[in-house]
């Protein structure tokens, strides 16, 4: 320090002394920190020392412990240092020991800090990235939103459109469809006018027939006591002389029945089987409900005008007609709101009770409706129940009560008024016949038999009474029995007699005997109008359909069928094989008694235009290829079944029941010989994998006389020539 103080006094003397400048000095150490400032400006400025990595190396000579290499540390390292001047270096060492481990805690701790820091960071960027992504997210699901919520606009904004485009859609399909219903009405016009002009025949037949049995409804509705009164006086008249030729020709038939069992005994009859089926006694008993009460003899008698008035009804008789004038003109609902208003003010009136009934009958068949013919049949019984009935009164009043139960499918309620009329009059055949049809209706064939007796037993030459116990003995397999009944109630020729199904169980019972004079009744029956022909003899047939026995698929129409069938014949064949294999009792025994001989059975798939139960399930393949063909399948008057046929077994010559299908036979497994069908005069054989087409309205008849069964599958199908409306609208069968 002294030192310094010397220099510094010494250096300003000299400067004195020499007589130089007197700041010469100054102006030296000025230009030199200028210098050096400008030095350390263009170090900074141009980066040309890291001062970072040179102080960062020099810490490690801070010995003061203050953080950082300074001038105070030069002079420890350099020994110039009073303060420290004491210390050693082993002691220095030791102090840069601690020291560097100080720094290493101290970079440790930084480290950790910076660590930490990062960490911190690291969250930090994590969190806000994950607001980041949040916020993002959080962004999608409003754009979402919006763009969900402006798609649910443009939707409902679509939507209006649309639903006032639909609107708008909607009036002009009103507009159209009221349009199409002027045309459809237009096109069903011109379609009839069409039809009408392709099927004039037809038509005019249909309609002779229609309007024939409209007239003779009203006929027997309204000139029904006119009808009799002129029929029994007819009979009363012939009476005499009718009962003269009756015991001649009885005499002479006596005679020839004595004489005919030994003409006909080559011919056996098997007992004790069924001749109908439920579907032929249903087919007969639905003819037996439209003749049984309007055509059903009564005993000869005087005719007397029937007496419907009662001393009271007598007195209001003007103010009855005058309601019974506008029934009978056909103002039905002025007449039954006149009859209404005649049986409110006179509720004990039979008479009126009896109009309002005829009324409601009217007026049910003019609306098609069953609830109000239910209504005139519960007003035909308080008409009857009512006192001071007259008996002609009661006997109309309760048979047509039993009509029109019939019509309306109660049996047995109509049983139970017929019972009721037979024990008001005993002595009145035809109400006994009647109720002989009721029994039949019922498929009480006993009953229906013990009334037909008690008939015949009083009047021996009733032939109402004769060709339903005829149907009766036949039904029961007694042929040759049955044979002279049906033969002589036929050649009565009374009302509700001269029937085709008479014709035909009479034919059918002398084939069955050999005796070939079935073919006179047949071509009688022809000639009356009751079958087409001689062989084509079915009962429910549509006028005008071509008409001949044998068919080809060309002919039909319906060749994909028939190419179907044959292309898939074996498929068939081995789901029908199986069926037989696994369970024969699925194949019912023909229970029509067709056959003279043998087994016959049947397992049937499809019967009037419905499957028949689970029967597909065991012959999938077969049903599916075949519901590809509504013509087979919605053929409401045909079946299709398995047919399998033991050797030994002949079927009697029989027709089907209608001229509206076709039956296709495919031959699954055929033995070589004795096998063979005839239709008409003409005579085939089945061959495996082929179709034979024919109308089994038309005579046929089948041998098998092979050794091994016989295996087919049948198919009937709709006659081609009939519409699609008469396809959806006739009955089933």
């Amino acid at each position: 320090m002294e030192r310094g103080q010397k220099e510094e006094e010494g250096g300003g003397g000299g400067g004195d002394a020499g007589g130089g400048p007197k700041y010469s000095w100054f102006t030296w150490f000025v230009v030199l920190a200028l210098l050096g400032v400008w030095s350390s400006l263009a170090v900074v400025y141009f980066d040309i020392v890291d001062y970072d990595s040179v102080i960062g190396k020099l810490t490690a000579y801070d010995t003061d412990g203050d953080g950082d290499f300074d001038v105070e540390d030069a002079k420890v390292l350099l020994g110039k240092s009073t303060s420290n001047s004491s210390i050693t270096l082993p002691q220095l060492r030791e102090e840069r020991r601690r020291e560097a481990e100080r720094e290493e805690r101290e970079r440790m701790e930084r480290e950790r800090e910076e660590k930490e820091r990062m960490e911190r960071e690291k969250a930090e960027k994590e969190k806000m990235e994950k607001e980041r992504m949040e916020k993002e997210k959080a962004e999608k699901e409003r754009m979402e939103k919006e763009k969900a919520e402006k798609e649910r606009m443009e939707k409902e904004k679509a939507e209006k459109e649309r639903m006032e485009k639909e609107k708008e859609r909607m009036e002009k399909e009103k507009a159209e469809k009221e349009r199409m219903e002027k045309e459809k009405a237009e096109k069903e016009r011109a379609e009839r006018e069409r039809l009408a002009r392709e099927r004039a025949e037809k038509e005019r037949q249909e309609m002779e027939r229609l309007a024939k049995e409209k007239e003779e409804r009203e006929r027997l509705e309204k000139e029904r006591l006119a009808r009799e009164r002129a029929e029994k006086e007819r009979i009363e008249r012939e009476r005499i002389t009718k009962e003269r030729e009756r015991i001649v020709k009885e005499k002479e038939r006596m005679e020839q029945q004595r004489n005919r069992p030994r003409r006909s005994s080559k011919k056996k009859v098997k007992p004790n089987k069924p001749t109908f089926s439920p579907t032929q006694r249903s087919v007969f008993y639905s003819y037996i409900l439209k003749v049984s009460s309007s055509f059903s003899p009564s005993t000869p008698a005087k005719k007397k005008k029937p007496k419907l008035f009662n001393k009271f009804d007598k007195t209001i008789k003007a103010e009855i007609d005058a309601a019974e004038k506008l029934r009978k003109k056909g103002k039905v609902e002025e007449a039954l709101r006149a009859f209404e208003t005649l049986v409110q003010k006179y509720p004990q009136s039979p008479r009126a009770r009896y109009g309002k009934a005829q009324a409601e009958d009217d007026m049910a068949e003019k609306m098609r409706s069953n609830d109000m013919l239910q209504r005139a049949i519960n007003t035909y019984r308080e008409a009857a129940e009512l006192p001071d009935v007259t008996p002609d009164l009661l006997k109309a009043t309760l048979k047509r009560r039993a009509e029109r139960q019939q019509f309306l499918g109660r049996m047995r309620g109509s049983l139970a008024t017929l019972e009721k009329l037979v024990q008001l009059f005993p002595d009145d055949i035809s109400l006994k016949n009647d109720l002989g049809v009721a029994h039949l209706l019922l498929g009480d064939n006993k009953g229906a038999k013990k009334v037909y007796e008690e008939v015949l037993a009083v009047s021996p030459g009733n032939g109402f009474a004769k060709v339903h116990y005829g149907f009766i003995l036949k039904s029961e397999n007694k042929i040759a029995e049955s044979i002279p009944y049906l033969r002589e109630g036929l050649e009565s020729g009374e009302p509700g007699t001269d029937d085709g199904r008479f014709y035909f169980h009479l034919g059918d019972a002398l084939q069955r005997v050999g005796d070939n004079s079935a073919y006179d009744w047949y071509e009688l029956g022809h000639k009356r109008g009751h079958f087409a022909s001689v062989w084509q003899r079915s009962l429910y047939n549509v006028n005008g359909l071509k008409a001949q026995p044998w068919w080809t698929p060309k002919e039909t129409g319906y060749t994909d069928l028939v190419k179907t069938l044959e292309r898939n014949w074996k498929t068939i064949r081995d789901e029908a094989l199986a069926m037989m294999d696994q369970n024969t009792g699925v194949f019912i025994p023909e229970e029509e008694n067709l056959r003279e001989k043998g087994e016959w059975g049947q397992y049937t798939l499809w019967q009037q235009g419905r499957k028949v139960g689970n029967a597909c399930e065991g012959v999938p393949k077969t049903c599916s290829l075949l519901e590809k063909y509504p013509e087979a399948t919605g053929c409401k008057r045909g079946q299709i079944k398995f047919s399998v046929m033991q050797p030994g077994t002949h079927v009697w010559p029989h027709t089907g029941p209608t001229n509206c299908r076709l039956r296709m036979h495919l031959g699954l497994v055929i033995p070589k010989q004795g096998c063979k069908i005839r239709c008409t005069n003409q005579t085939r054989e089945w061959e495996e994998g082929k179709v034979l087409i024919f109308d089994d309205s038309f005579e046929h008849e089948v041998w098998q006389d092979a050794d091994s069964y016989r295996l087919i599958f049948i198919v009937d199908v709709w006659h081609p020539e009939l519409t699609q409306y008469q396809r959806q609208t006739l009955s089933p069968i």
